[in-house]
C-alpha cells in the first residue's frame, strides 16, 4: 500500500472500538461475496475508555476535559434504562480483498445493536502563555444510543477511505455555558419511511425500495452517514496541496431537542425533520 492506505488503515483499525457505539447487522450477500473465501482476522473486544484531559495547543489550547467513552451505562440515564458500562459483544472483520483493498465491517457477537455512552465533563477555550483567560464552551455532555452499521474500505484505486456508518442519539443532555444554554433530549434518529423520506433518499440517488427487509430497516430507522476521507487539494480557489480532505457523500437525519433552557427554564422544543446533508466537502490544512 502507499503511505496513505497504511495510514488510513492503521487509523480506521484503532477507531473501530471508538465507533464501537455500533450494532451491526450482518452483511448482506452482495457485501458477503466481496469478501467470501478470504483470509482476514476477527478481532472480539469489549471496553470502556477514560481519559481525563484531550488538549490540543496552538498558542493558547483547546481542552476536553474526563472522557468517558463506554456502553450507555456509562451515563446515569443508561444505567437506569438497564445497559452496562462496557462497549461489549463487538466483532471486527478485517480482511483484503482480491484488488488490495482493506475491508474492515464493525457486528457484533449477538446480532444485536451495540449500545454506546458518553460523558464529557468540559470543553474550554485556554489563554497561552501566562495568561488565565478562559471560556467554557460545552459541560456536562451525556448521551447514548446505538450505531447499526459500521463498515470502512480503504480502496487502492483512488486512495480514498469510505466510511459507512448508520447510528442513532437517543438521548442526550449538555449545556452551552458561555451562551448560558441548555440543551435536553438531543435525539437523532433515522429519516423514515414516509412518502418525504422516500422521495429525498430518491432525489440523492437511494433506491430504498430494491433494498432488502433488513437494509431498509437500518436505512431508514438510524441516522446515515456515508463519507470520503484523502489526501487532496484545496477547493475553489485555493493553491494549497496535499489537504486532508472529508467529502460528506450524504447524512441523511431526523433531529430533535425536547427542552431548549435559558437562565433554568424552558423556552421550548425544536424539530427537524428529513435533514440531508449532501455535496458537503472540506478541506483542513495548517497555516
Amino acid at each position: 500500500m502507499k503511505g496513505l492506505k497504511k495510514i488510513a488503515l492503521i487509523t480506521a483499525m484503532a477507531a473501530a472500538p471508538f465507533a464501537a457505539n455500533a450494532e451491526l447487522q450482518a452483511m448482506n450477500d452482495t457485501a458477503m461475496g466481496d469478501v467470501t473465501g478470504q483470509a482476514g482476522v476477527t478481532i472480539e473486544l469489549e471496553t470502556k475508555v477514560s481519559i481525563g484531559q484531550f488538549k490540543y495547543t496552538d498558542e493558547g489550547s483547546f481542552a476536553v476535559n474526563d472522557i468517558v467513552l463506554g456502553g450507555a451505562g456509562v451515563t446515569a440515564i443508561g444505567a437506569g434504562a438497564g445497559f452496562g458500562d462496557l462497549l461489549d459483544q463487538l466483532k471486527v472483520d478485517i480482511d483484503i480483498a482480491d484488488d488490495g483493498d482493506a475491508v474492515i465491517h464493525v457486528g457484533t457477537l449477538d446480532g444485536n445493536p451495540i449500545d454506546w455512552g458518553l460523558n464529557i465533563g468540559s470543553m474550554e477555550l485556554l489563554a497561552g502563555g501566562t495568561g488565565s483567560d478562559s471560556t467554557t464552551l460545552i459541560s456536562n455532555l451525556s448521551g447514548f444510543g446505538m450505531l447499526a452499521q459500521l463498515d470502512i474500505r480503504v480502496d487502492t484505486a483512488t486512495d480514498h477511505l469510505n466510511l459507512v456508518a448508520a447510528f442513532d442519539v437517543q438521548n442526550m443532555n449538555f449545556d452551552v455555558d458561555f451562551l448560558g444554554i441548555g440543551v435536553r433530549g438531543l435525539k437523532i434518529t433515522g429519516a423514515g419511511s414516509d412518502a418525504n423520506a422516500m422521495a429525498m433518499y430518491t432525489a440523492n440517488g437511494y433506491d430504498v425500495a430494491s433494498m432488502t427487509p433488513q437494509q431498509q430497516a437500518v436505512f431508514t430507522t438510524f441516522a446515515n452517514a456515508n463519507l470520503d476521507v484523502y489526501k487532496g487539494a484545496g477547493l475553489g480557489a485555493s493553491t494549497a496541496t496535499d489537504v486532508l480532505r472529508i467529502d460528506v457523500n450524504n447524512i441523511f437525519m431526523d433531529v430533535s431537542v425536547a427542552s431548549i433552557e435559558i437562565g433554568g427554564a424552558s423556552i421550548g422544543s425544536v424539530a427537524l425533520d428529513n435533514v440531508a446533508v449532501t455535496n458537503t466537502k472540506l478541506a483542513v490544512y495548517g497555516h
